[in-house]
């Protein structure tokens, strides 16, 4: 008995099959995922089977969406390997669950109907979720299909927080603010309460990668979050705006923009590669040098602390920053930037000992591994946390256990 976990996001395909042993989650016999899903992308698939890697160059016809292309080859990768013989259910991560669904639900035809209803929420993320259930569904029509919900981590943020301040009428009609990365921030949670008991306290946790978001929590409770309504909400991000002045939505229409051309500005044409002209990719970013790169990271940088900031004060302290994501696990510099740019704001105030920045700092600058988070401790230590790519998919396998009636797994293997 296995999960298949699918994590469909906006620019990449991720997936893992662990089995299933006396109701425990084991380690993935099967791993993988497809980079270059993004639009004029080369698709590149890569897993691993019992320990054999595999890569792999997607052919993309002409006219065909690259993530169709990509969901389709993961189907047949899965029956080619055998390895759906066992599989008792598929766990999708689905990015809005709006206010009617705060746990993980096994899919029927009206949940998928009802889900559809919030792809405009989401139009880089939800249509691409629910296309996998959908292929999944017929792929495997006896296997059990369970939405996991990237909301529902950040259902009992408190009223102050997730209201807008809009008339009742409109609040009554669910808008208002959800949040989003919660499969993410469910994972970082499990694995900091399990390194150290400041996991339980005040936390900040930042989820950077093409989307991205910060979530304070508190005893493991989502209290606020950057993201709102929609994915466009917060920090800066790849390709999305981010927190915009609604004067300047009115400015562009009074200049004739419509609907379409403004949701194509603000989730395709801004952020990283709106403000740099050159690409929503940091990596390319640091390569290139250019002083319109050099803009982006640092106007990224500034929305990240200065958000950070008032995540902390919403806490009233701070006891660990944990990163996660593309640009959170694996750039060293952006780490070491944050750190560097925000010392006095956020680090002294948690060490009470501006002394310890600098070992901070040293700590924010190793390039040994993927270092996803440091953990300041009250003897002043940092402890590096290995939160690698597959953190997503774990929270999804703990998650689906609750659309089966069963309480979620106790811990995870950061391993």
């Amino acid at each position: 008995m296995a999960i298949l976990a699918v994590n469909a996001g906006s620019s990449s395909l991720k997936f893992s099959l662990h089995p299933l042993e006396g109701g425990q989650v084991l380690p993935h016999s099967l791993s993988g995922n497809v980079q270059g899903l993004e639009p004029g992308g080369t698709p590149e698939m890569g897993w691993s089977f019992q320990g054999q890697k595999h890569t792999e160059t997607l052919a993309v016809p002409a006219g065909a969406a690259p993530f169709t292309v990509a969901l389709e080859r993961l189907r047949r990768l899965v029956q080619e390997l055998a390895a759906a013989q066992g599989i008792q259910a598929v766990a999708h991560r689905v990015v809005h669950g709006g206010g009617e669904y705060t746990a993980s639900v096994r899919v029927t035809d009206e949940v998928l109907e009802r889900l559809t209803r919030f792809n405009s929420l989401a139009p880089l993320h939800q249509p691409h979720n629910l296309e996998g259930i959908r292929r999944f569904r017929a792929a495997f029509p006896e296997v059990a299909q369970v939405a996991c919900f990237d909301t529902a981590f950040h259902a009992h943020m408190p009223e102050v927080d997730y209201a807008f301040a809009l008339p009742k009428e409109l609040r009554d009609q669910g808008v208002r603010r959800y949040g989003f990365h919660g499969l993410s921030y469910q994972y970082i949670m499990s694995v900091l309460q399990e390194q150290t008991l400041r996991g339980r306290g005040r936390v900040v946790m930042a989820h950077l990668g093409n989307g991205a978001s910060l979530c304070a929590a508190r005893e493991g409770v989502s209290v606020a979050t950057t993201m709102g309504f929609s994915a466009l909400d917060g920090l800066m991000m790849g390709t999305r705006s981010g927190s915009l002045d609604a004067g300047v939505l009115l400015y562009l229409m009074e200049q004739g923009w419509d609907h379409g051309r403004i949701e194509k500005l603000l989730y395709k044409q801004s952020g990283l590669l709106g403000v740099s002209g050159i690409s929503a990719d940091m990596r390319a970013l640091r390569a290139d040098g250019s002083a319109d790169a050099q803009r982006a990271i640092a106007q990224f940088t500034h929305r990240v602390v200065r958000e950070t900031g008032a995540l902390i004060a919403c806490l009233d302290g701070l006891d660990v920053l944990a990163f996660s994501g593309g640009i959170g696990e694996n750039d060293i510099a952006f780490r070491a930037s944050v750190v560097d740019y925000a010392s006095d704001a956020l680090v002294i105030e948690v060490t009470g000992d501006k002394g310890k920045v600098d070992a901070i700092k040293a700590f924010a600058k190793q390039g040994a591994g993927i270092v996803a988070a440091f953990v300041i401790l009250p003897e002043l230590k940092v402890v590096g946390l290995d939160l690698g790519a597959q953190g997503s998919n774990v929270a999804v396998h703990q998650t689906i256990q609750s659309g089966f009636g069963r309480q979620p797994a106790e811990s995870v293997s950061t391993s």
